[in-house]
């Protein structure tokens, strides 16, 4: 076995859960889809608790990176947060998909505690990094994190609405409210 198999699973894996949730996490399916066997996924992955877990925290550990990325390519912090609703964009854009660690919060009652634990540092590094941001834009507003909750939640809202719809322009339209009222400003 090969760390390109493990890399595999794990992409077939997002893929999967941003489509179905962590309740679309079959092993069967996962290993078809790869090429392998059932079993063999077993070797990197002992449960489907460990998959789900690996799966949000590279999701976490990507965004993460892509935020990041974000922060240093862009030396204006207002437009940093007017991009920062493309990140949610991308999923809708490739398959109509969630974002994987909101599809997993709508689950969270329902995911083994590793997984809701690695669900969580998303939502903490995405609202954190906001906080970053709006304080940079505002290093006198004693409420950024609460700004940075709401943010968050109404661009993950967005998605939904735009995902139950199979409809992109939507998202779209609703980030462009978010700016139009001070929300994304």
């Amino acid at each position: 076995m090969s760390s390109s198999s493990r890399e595999a699973i794990l992409t077939a894996a997002r893929r999967a859960a941003q489509m179905h949730g962590y309740n679309g996490l079959n092993f069967r399916d996962l290993a078809k889809e790869v090429g392998i066997k059932a079993a063999s996924i077993y070797y990197y992955f002992p449960s489907k608790t460990d998959l789900g877990a690996a799966v949000a925290r590279r999701y976490w550990e990507d965004i993460r990176a892509d935020l990041d990325a974000m922060w240093a390519e862009t030396p204006d912090p207002r437009l940093c947060l007017r991009r920062y609703p493309k990140i949610f964009r991308r999923s809708l854009a490739n398959g109509n998909r969630l974002c994987l660690c909101s599809f997993m919060s709508a689950e969270y009652a329902d995911l083994p505690e590793a997984v809701r634990h690695e669900v969580q540092i998303f939502a903490d590094i995405n609202i954190a990094w906001l906080d970053t941001v709006l304080s940079a834009i505002d290093q006198a507003s004693p409420h950024s994190t609460d700004r940075a909750r709401a943010i968050f939640a109404a661009v993950s809202g967005a998605q939904l609405m735009a995902r139950s719809r199979a409809d992109i322009a939507l998202f779209d339209e609703i980030i462009d409210s978010y700016c139009k009222s001070g929300l994304l400003e």
